[in-house]
């Protein structure tokens, strides 16, 4: 899944959809993962670089990365 190309994303994780004027707030975590998204990483692309980086076993990040991949379509930001 790809994150809408008209999402606005700042460093700090502050998310902005101008389609439907909704924003959230996010981590540094949630910044990076937008960043690399945008980008045009793929999934398996950016797992690797957070398995690389952070001390998180596969199954663990596999989850966080399934509930982060539901409240992204939940909030409409993903292109389907």
């Amino acid at each position: 899944m790809k994150l809408k190309s008209n999402i606005a994303t700042s460093e700090n994780g502050f998310i902005f959809n101008p389609a439907t004027g909704d924003s959230f707030s996010g981590n540094g975590m949630a910044a990076q993962l937008l960043e690399a998204m945008k980008s045009g990483k793929t999934e398996d692309d950016i797992k690797q670089d957070i398995l690389s980086r952070y001390e998180v076993s596969e199954s663990q990040l596999n989850s966080d990365w399934d509930n982060w991949m539901l409240q992204l379509k939940e909030a409409n930001l993903l292109e389907i």
